[in-house]
């Protein structure tokens, strides 16, 4: 363990698979520095409410905020003119048959305040074998045949766990959000973890419960 300047501990993970308990973690959420993107850390990461979020040139760092993003599936909101779009079925959704392209996507597309730089090559490579495993997984939205929107994430079997979605026509993530939603309710999932807090989200009846909350959630099928 060392520390920031300013006398906050700053854990440095080694080869060891293990984090440090997520009470640990600073103010903004920030709980480790180092490691790798294993499988084997990866998946012991989102089994205990951690995820990694970091740019190019930066340690992989390792995040557990407090409170914590989600939306309970029983609790999703759809607005009116979504209602419209879900019943025009101008949409078609699929589910895991352009894992890399969606995760390229969701790097590449500009979003009003966001940043897609830290989807690095590093990170792809990563996703890429948990969906080879079956842990990632994505959701593809099509219209004329065109991808035009989607999402991914950890799937831990009870708890869905967002990375990432893209637009490249109005609505179109949203409607991968909503299906989503809707599938993970019918099959009993607690939640969809959203990590942060966006006004987005929000409008999609995600909201921000405290972390403690989150990891009994989490571990109550693990």
């Amino acid at each position: 363990m060392e520390h920031f300047e300013d006398g906050l501990p700053l854990y440095f993970l080694n080869n060891r698979m293990e984090f440090p308990p997520v009470e640990a973690a600073n103010e903004d959420g920030l709980l480790a520095v180092g490691g790798d993107l294993s499988m084997e850390r990866l998946l012991l990461a989102y089994k205990n409410g951690i995820f990694p979020w970091f740019n190019d040139d930066s340690l992989i760092l390792w995040w557990s905020p407090d409170p914590r993003m989600v939306l309970f599936p029983k609790k999703l909101k759809i607005s009116k003119s979504m209602r419209k779009v879900l019943r025009d079925d101008s949409f078609v959704l699929t589910q895991n048959t352009c894992f890399e392209k969606v995760m390229e996507l969701c790097g590449k597309v500009e979003r009003s305040g966001q940043d897609g730089t830290w989807i690095t090559l590093e990170m792809k490579v990563a996703y890429v074998n948990l969906h080879n495993a079956g842990w990632a997984k994505s959701y593809e939205v099509w219209e004329n045949g065109e991808l035009v929107g989607g999402l991914y994430g950890v799937d831990l079997g009870h708890v869905f766990c967002g990375e990432s979605m893209f637009s490249l026509k109005p609505n179109a993530s949203k409607y991968a959000f909503i299906k989503m939603a809707q599938e993970l309710e019918q099959k009993g999932y607690g939640l969809i973890d959203c990590q942060v807090h966006t006004d987005h989200l929000e409008s999609l009846g995600a909201e921000l419960i405290p972390r403690k909350r989150f990891i009994d959630i989490l571990r109550s099928k693990n």
